[in-house]
């Protein structure tokens, strides 16, 4: 056997005691249940990663945040402005349904859950017009700025 050999099979025995301990540190934290990532994803404090995903923009009269969200409950969805600060949260919908057990499953890649996003904007908005439409898993916000963040023109006199 080649050290080249040799080394692959130590690189993989790793990963299979690492597989085993990741796997056994869920079974202590949950009870057995065995919570994998994938599964926390959305829960603040446990990895939470940034859902939905956004675009922020503006023109001189508002910020439009679209928010990509297929899945969630519309129902669920809260939207609150605090300051210049934009929190969205919700809860995404769980696989195929509450019949199929986890161990069922080949593979899950979507997450589902509550979660929660905030963005900080670049100015004050007018929070008595913020207005926000949930279509075809798309949440689009408009957020009108203040009167104080628009920019204004001022004339230049000549003599």
């Amino acid at each position: 056997m080649s050290w080249m050999e040799n080394t692959l099979r130590e690189l993989d025995a790793l990963r299979r005691e690492i597989d085993r301990e990741v796997s056994r540190a869920f079974d202590d934290a949950y009870g057995g249940r065995g919570a994998p990532f994938w599964r926390t994803a959305f829960l603040p404090g446990r990895r939470a990663r940034g859902y939905p995903l956004v675009n922020l923009s503006e023109d001189k009269d508002a910020y439009y945040v679209e928010a990509l969200a297929p899945g969630v409950k519309p129902e669920s969805l809260n939207i609150t402005v605090a300051a210049n600060v934009l929190t969205i949260s919700g809860e995404k919908n769980g696989g195929p349904g509450p019949d199929v057990q986890p161990e069922a499953f080949h593979r899950s890649e979507r997450a589902a859950g509550k979660f929660v996003r905030s963005l900080t904007l670049p100015e004050m908005v007018n929070d008595q017009e913020i207005s926000a439409d949930y279509k075809n898993g798309l949440l689009l916000i408009k957020l009108p700025k203040a009167e104080v963040a628009k920019p204004k023109r001022i004339s230049v006199n000549v003599s």
